[in-house]
């Protein structure tokens, strides 16, 4: 996955057409993967780590199809539920109830088959009211259990997950990794990204160490998360 980056400061749009018309605009290269390959398996936890800017989150935008890879190709054999951020997906002027129905229609899902499964969505958001109240008015821990609720209740084939199981309390966080289990025992194929190591040793099967953009190491999950933390 290559980006193009601009290099110069250019401050607005008439700096930029004046600069593109005059031939001066210059670009640097920048490749944000390089070389990547890997396979997962159908029912595999499979987890993602490396440092801050190694490309784990442009990894997982290429694998939902959100970004469109310079080169090569993603093969995906199931529907991809994709958990990037927050609010992603929603309407902060419709409520939690509306962007139940909206979120649900983008990955896929018919108003009937939400309809069928609104009051589990509901139950497990733990949201009550809430769930009429506009969601720009949510803190960042209700439009996650919003969005986990919305995203595993619908039992997707394929779950990207980027450190979404670090937000909200205690109490949600054992749920929604109880809910992980269950997800993973019934088939649910699982990418996870985060920086806790102990949560990664728990739930992946194996794990991938991006490193600048490039494989530093794909193994068991133990022995990638000990060679990372030396």
């Amino acid at each position: 996955m290559q980006f193009r980056l601009s290099g110069d400061r250019i401050m607005s749009l008439k700096e930029f057409v004046t600069a593109k018309i005059g031939g001066k605009l210059t670009y640097d290269e920048f490749w944000a993967l390089k070389n990547i390959s890997f396979e997962v398996y159908k029912g595999e936890v499979f987890g993602i780590i490396g440092r801050n800017g190694s490309g784990k989150s442009t990894l997982l935008k290429v694998i939902s199809g959100i970004l469109k890879p310079t080169e090569g190709v993603v093969k995906c054999q199931g529907n991809v539920v994709p958990m990037l951020e927050l609010g992603s997906g929603f309407d902060m002027d419709l409520t939690g109830r509306e962007n139940i129905f909206l979120n649900g229609a983008i990955l896929g899902y018919s108003e009937e088959f939400l309809r069928s499964e609104y009051d589990r969505i509901l139950e497990f958001s733990e949201l009550g009211h809430f769930i009429d109240v506009p969601i720009r008015n949510y803190s960042s821990g209700m439009l996650m259990r919003l969005a986990f609720s919305i995203a595993t209740m619908v039992n997707p084939q394929i779950l990207i997950v980027d450190e979404i199981l670090a937000v909200g309390d205690e109490a949600f966080q054992k749920k929604s990794r109880d809910r992980m289990m269950q997800l993973m025992s019934g088939g649910t194929t699982v990418l996870f990204v985060s920086h806790n190591l102990s949560q990664i040793k728990e739930l992946c099967d194996r794990v991938l160490w991006l490193d600048g953009g490039g494989v530093r190491m794909l193994d068991l999950a133990d022995l990638v998360c000990d060679s990372y933390e030396i």
